[in-house]
């Protein structure tokens, strides 16, 4: 090639290093043994590979062929390195791709035929595999369906979401908080149903605060905010307890309270 091309306005690269640019994959879940899961999974999700890398687009990208195209690259490369090497690749059944898009990939259905599964999901092959495709907002309002409606756009699939769902972690409560946050910055209109979610974040936090040491509070506090700055964002009556707690764990033994 480098000897054809020469004097040619072509130009002729070698073992071109295609790792300079940071390339980040959405999603990957990691099945990390056989058996059933504990709950129901959202649809078009029910069958789970070893390794299940997911591509997602918010109401804001489109979901389309190069969507595609990028996600079978992110397959290609993860394959080689989740394998033991390079000549013992784990086998192509021990991975599944997805693509969740929340509105409707029209572009895409004009390029490749989406064959249907169930409401809401499809499936399309591209390139020598399927690769499953999941609309949010052509999902049934269902239980199992909630944690996908939460990334909806539309006023009553939202409001189902931010209903149903139920975090599993102290964390999450906030991060759905500033995921709704930002969804009114970009002018959706928000339920009032999400003050239900304001409350359980709430209820989390004086779960946090009573079951915590206060050194470890301190602690966590210092790291984003002055002690000062973390009680002024208490409420008064979470505020004053906490200041109590801070009293009882700095006095000094047989301080008789002074």
């Amino acid at each position: 090639m480098v000897d054809f091309f020469r004097g040619m306005p072509v130009s002729v690269e070698l073992e071109k290093d295609l790792s300079l640019k940071q390339q980040l994959l959405d999603v990957v879940l990691i099945r990390k043994e056989d058996g059933p899961l504990p709950c129901r999974l959202p649809d078009g999700f029910e069958e789970l590979a070893a390794h299940n890398l997911i591509s997602f687009k918010s109401y804001q990208e489109a979901l389309d062929g190069w969507t595609l195209s990028e996600l079978v690259g992110h397959y290609v490369n993860y394959r080689k390195q989740a394998s033991p090497s390079m000549k013992d690749l784990l086998p192509e059944t021990d991975f599944r791709l997805f693509a969740v898009s929340v509105r409707s990939p029209q572009a895409l259905a004009r390029m490749v035929t989406l064959t249907p599964v169930q409401t809401g999901v499809y499936e399309a092959r591209h390139f020598t595999g399927p690769i499953r495709i999941v609309v949010v907002h052509e999902l049934p309002q269902q239980e199992h369906n909630a944690l996908l409606h939460l990334f909806s756009a539309q006023a009553d699939l939202l409001r189902y979401g931010a209903t149903h769902y139920r975090p599993h972690s102290e964390e999450t409560s906030r991060l759905l908080l500033q995921l709704f946050d930002s969804y009114r910055l970009e002018g959706v209109v928000m339920p009032d149903s999400l003050e239900q979610l304001r409350r359980f974040a709430r209820e989390v936090d004086e779960k946090v605060l009573r079951e915590m040491p206060a050194e470890e509070l301190v602690r966590r506090a210092s790291e984003r905010l002055s002690v000062d700055e973390l009680l002024a964002a208490l409420p008064a009556e979470m505020r004053a307890a906490l200041i109590q707690r801070l009293k009882e764990n700095c006095e000094p033994p047989n301080s008789g309270g002074k």
